[in-house]
């Protein structure tokens, strides 16, 4: 059993924290947190609220205490002191992997990435999950089917990340 975080005492069976879905043939995660650093960015939209609260058996206005901070009118996951999500455990990936937030499960099929071939070069210098010999054309295509076939492509502007809201064209 793993514990959800350092403060919350709640437990999940081995089942719960699952390695992540991988059936992408331009991206397999190696699990090592490269994506789970850095400040901001993981919003968490009302649908991921929903689902991490019940993983974590908490309510919202407790997660939002506990966890979350408001950042330009979203609420996002707050970060530890070594700047990483406060949900990721070194050497144990994501502790709240069944309920974390589709930004998360979206990774790294990021607009941004599909969209601008210079920034899947950064992510692919930054992220070893990334097949290195992956074209652009077949990383977007790739990545497009990926966030439809798991319902990941957001459209709320106001409570969803920018990361994974595509317009028309892209």
């Amino acid at each position: 059993m793993a514990k959800a975080n350092d403060k919350e005492e709640r437990t999940f069976e081995e089942g719960e924290i699952a390695a992540p879905v991988d059936d992408s043939p331009v991206f397999t995660c190696r699990m090592c947190g490269q994506c789970c650093h850095g400040q901001g960015g993981i919003v968490v939209s009302p649908k991921d609220l929903r689902r991490i609260t019940r993983v974590l058996g908490i309510d919202a206005e407790t997660f939002r205490r506990e966890y979350g901070e408001e950042r330009g009118g979203k609420l996002q996951i707050r970060t530890g002191d070594d700047g990483a999500c406060i949900f990721f455990r070194e050497g144990k990936g994501c502790t709240v992997h069944a309920g974390k937030p589709d930004v998360c499960r979206a990774w790294p099929f990021f607009r941004g990435n599909i969209v601008d071939p210079e920034s899947l070069a950064m992510a692919k210098d930054f992220c070893p999950g990334i097949r290195r010999d992956c074209d652009h054309a077949t990383f977007a295509r790739e990545g497009k089917a990926y966030l439809k076939k798991h319902h990941l492509l957001a459209s709320d502007g106001e409570h969803e990340g920018w990361a994974v809201i595509l317009k028309d064209g892209d």
